[in-house]
Parts: C-alpha cells; sequence; structure tokens
C-alpha cells in the first residue's frame, strides 16, 4: 500500500502543484483515490475530450502508448505526450554511480491523461512477500551489458544508429540529466520477428539516428541480459520492439514520458520524439537555466568567498604586523628601559663609590693631618719645605728635621690637592726621587735640611 505521505508526493509531481493543503483536499475529495484524483485533475485542466482517459478503460490504455497491431498501424490520432511515474529495482539503481535526484517541474509536462504508479521490486521474482530471486547487478555488470548491447548491435547493423552509450541505465541516465537531454531507451528482443525490420530500417535510418544523437541521450539493452529483462519489467514493455523516453524524477523513480510498442517507421518516430521534445522544452530549458543560474550564485559566492578569505588574510596579515610592531616597540622601550635602569644604577654606584671614596680620602687626610701635629716654629733644627704640585700651586711647610720623609708625603696628602694617591715626590738640584725605598729617611739624612724644594711626579 502506498501511504499518505507518499498519495501526495505522487500527486504534487504529476500535476505540478506546490501548494500541499491544496493537494491534500483534491486527494481527501476523491476519497484518495489517487488515479481517480489525477484523471479528474487533467481532465478539468484539459477539457478536449480525446484527451481524457475514463477509469474504466484498461492499464494499457491509459499508459498512453503508442503501439502497433499485428495488422498493421493505428489509425487513431497520436495520443498526446502522457506518462507515468515508475520506481527503479534496487537492482538497477545499485549499479549505478549514485542516485538520481531533483524533480524538474514534470506537473508541466502532463498534457493528456495520466496513470501515476510505483513499482516494487521488479525483475526480482514474484514470490509473496516480494522474496527476491534474483541477484543485484553490479557496476561492471550493467556497463558490460551495456557495452554488448552495443557491440552486438553495430555487429549486426553497423554504426548508422543511436549512438548507445556503453554504461549502465542509471549511469546513462544520469549523463541526460547533465546534458539537459531526454534519455532514449530501447529494449532489444533479439527473437521477435519485428527487431530486424525496426533496427534496419527505423533506427538505423537517414532520418531518425541524427535526430536521435542529436537531441537525446541514447540507451539500448537486450531483454536477455538482466539490466534490460529488468527495464522492460518496469516499463511493462507488452510488445516489441520497444522504445521509450524517460526522464530523471525524485525519489529513486523516473518520469516515463513516451513509449512506443511495435514496429514504426522513421517518420512515425520522428513525429512522436519531436512532440516529446516540443512538449519537454520548456521545463529543459528552465532546468538549464536554472542550472546555469546555481553555477554562476556558485561561482558568485566562491568569488566572494575567495574575496572574503583574501580581506581576511590581509586583515590578518595587517593584525600580525600591527601586533608584531607593538611587541617590537615594547621590546625596544623594555631594553631602553633595562638601559637606563643599568645606567642609573651604575650612576648611583659610581656616585656611592666616589662618595665612598672621597670619604676615606677625606678621613685619610684629616688622620694624616691628626699625625702631623702642630707645626714647629722656625729654629736650627727645622727644616723648611716647599713642594709644587702639577696645577702650579705651591704649598710650604715646616717639619723637624729629624721628621722622615714620610712625613712631606703625609702633608701633601691631608692636603687634598691631588685625586690621584699613587705619586713620588722629586728634587731637581740634585734631581732625586724619594720614592717608597726612602721615605723613612729623616729629612736631614736625606740632605733636605735645612730647606728643600720639591714637586709632585704622578706616576
Amino acid at each position: 500500500m502506498v501511504d499518505v505521505a507518499d498519495k501526495l508526493a505522487y500527486f504534487q509531481a504529476i500535476t505540478g502543484l506546490e501548494d500541499p493543503d491544496l493537494c491534500t483536499e483534491i486527494l481527501q475529495a476523491h476519497g484518495w483515490d489517487l488515479e481517480l484524483a489525477i484523471s479528474s485533475f487533467t481532465s478539468s485542466t484539459q477539457p478536449s475530450a480525446s484527451s481524457t482517459v475514463s477509469d474504466s478503460d484498461p492499464p494499457d490504455s491509459r499508459a498512453r502508448t503508442d503501439s502497433a497491431s499485428a495488422s498493421g498501424p493505428i489509425t487513431a490520432p497520436a495520443p498526446g505526450l502522457a506518462w507515468r511515474l515508475v520506481t527503479l529495482p534496487i537492482s538497477v539503481i545499485s549499479g549505478s554511480l549514485g542516485l538520481i535526484s531533483g524533480a524538474v517541474g514534470l506537473g508541466l509536462w502532463a498534457a493528456g491523461g495520466v496513470l501515476s504508479y510505483s513499482l516494487g521490486m521488479i525483475g526480482l521474482g514474484s514470490g509473496q512477500g516480494g522474496e527476491s530471486s534474483a541477484g543485484l547487478v553490479s557496476v561492471s555488470a550493467a556497463a558490460s551489458e551495456a557495452m554488448d548491447f552495443v557491440a552486438a548491435f553495430e555487429r549486426e547493423y553497423g554504426t548508422r544508429g543511436p549512438n548507445f552509450v556503453g554504461e549502465g541505465f542509471m549511469d546513462a541516465l544520469q549523463r541526460s540529466r547533465n546534458a539537459f537531454k531526454l534519455l532514449f531507451v530501447y529494449l532489444h528482443s533479439p527473437d521477435h520477428p519485428d527487431s530486424p525490420v525496426f533496427c534496419e530500417r527505423t533506427l538505423c535510418s537517414e532520418a531518425l539516428a541524427p535526430f536521435v544523437n542529436e537531441n537525446f541521450v541514447a540507451w539500448g539493452g537486450s531483454i536477455r541480459a538482466s539490466e534490460g529483462f529488468k527495464m522492460s519489467n518496469s516499463l511493462k514493455a507488452s510488445r516489441f520492439p520497444f522504445c521509450a523516453v524517460v526522464m530523471p524524477a525524485t525519489n529513486q523513480r523516473i518520469a516515463l514520458l513516451q513509449q512506443v510498442e511495435g514496429p514504426k517507421s522513421p517518420e512515425e518516430m520522428l513525429t512522436i520524439l519531436q512532440r516529446v521534445l516540443e512538449e519537454s522544452a520548456p521545463v529543459l530549458v528552465a532546468a538549464r537555466l536554472d542550472a546555469e543560474e546555481r553555477r554562476n550564485n556558485m561561482r558568485l559566492r566562491e568569488e566572494q568567498d575567495a574575496a572574503y578569505r583574501a580581506a581576511l588574510e590581509a586583515d590578518q596579515a595587517r593584525e600580525r604586523q600591527r601586533r608584531e610592531e607593538q611587541e617590537r616597540l615594547e621590546r625596544e622601550a623594555a631594553e631602553a628601559e633595562r638601559k637606563r635602569k643599568e645606567e642609573e644604577e651604575a650612576r648611583e654606584r659610581a656616585a656611592r663609590e666616589a662618595a665612598e671614596k672621597e670619604a676615606a680620602r677625606a678621613r685619610m687626610r684629616q688622620e694624616k693631618a691628626l699625625s702631623l701635629g702642630d707645626e714647629p716654629e722656625k729654629g736650627p733644627n727645622v727644616t723648611q719645605v716647599l713642594v709644587r704640585f702639577p696645577t702650579g700651586e705651591r704649598k710650604e711647610r715646616r717639619f723637624h728635621s729629624t721628621a722622615p720623609i714620610q712625613a712631606v708625603y703625609d702633608y701633601v696628602d691631608s692636603l687634598g690637592c691631588l685625586e690621584v694617591e699613587n705619586y713620588n715626590l722629586v728634587s731637581n738640584f740634585p734631581r732625586v726621587t724619594y720614592g717608597t725605598e726612602k721615605r723613612s729617611l729623616t729629612l736631614k739624612e736625606a740632605g733636605l735640611h735645612p730647606q728643600a724644594s720639591l714637586f709632585v711626579e704622578l706616576n
């Protein structure tokens, strides 16, 4: 049983109505009888008596096939384009590169009576409960069968016929969808007496074959092969030669736009196929434009995404550069601060050391000044000493003649006129340097009594 949701989906796909509430009301008004609702809808939209199919008609007449009787072609006017939805067997679907998706406004193509139904796992056996008795057709097997058919057809009838693709049915269907073309299907019955004449005179005719090659994707299969047999069951082929025009629909289904059963002349086939093309052209053009719009939108999005990524990368680069520059400035500021602190600490340390040194010299001067005692008065045992400094400054003092030369050094140190500690006292005439080894001599012993003139010589 087809559930309510499936019936609603079928009805929307067939009629082209997008309002689910309206579709639900129509189905409810017909007691959820899908065929009755579709027949009523198509009858109301197409009042022509010739295009209305009675509910009492047998299924074959409502399937809208073009067929030929045993006594000759049917002389009735060719029916308008009619179609039905066919659910493909899982064995056919599993042999494809991918599932076909996306209905293409099928309601616009309904020009006559419509019979909508969904087939189960056709071709997998007729046991109760839908039990399968046939194996699945793999991708390689489906393609191999198609290539075998093409090779056999060209071997028998040459290369003047349609360019049948050497791939499985689902792959051929996907090819037609990508090319925005309908799929021309030919099911070949090798044992049927009409097959050779139909292939040679109709399919391979100079009028029909180029038309099919230009406007359709052609797929053929032998009913002796697994996939061809299953497709003949799915399409309910009752007479041969059998041709059909299909297109992808939704949910693993195909839309059967036209089927032709029995022998046909090239002119008759050409008329039927031209009518199918004319009636399906608006939808194919719309689909092609829609796909082009999607491609343009996708290209536009890709360009926008690329521009956004470029702008983002530029912003990130600027932010990275700004951050690196900020980090560099912070490093330089930190380095400058470190140097400033080091220099400040060095200055403070130098000042502290200088202060300590000056304090030490001051203490030394004070100590040495105290060690000299009071300056003696002039007398026979008193030596007058004149000291000249490198700056030209002169200092003079009296010492006891028995005082050591070290006392003169202590006197010079106590004055604080020198910034250095290493120096010697030197006499000019004669030139004598009173270094460390002579500092213990008394002034008298050194020959500096009663009067001496010394100058400071820096080391």
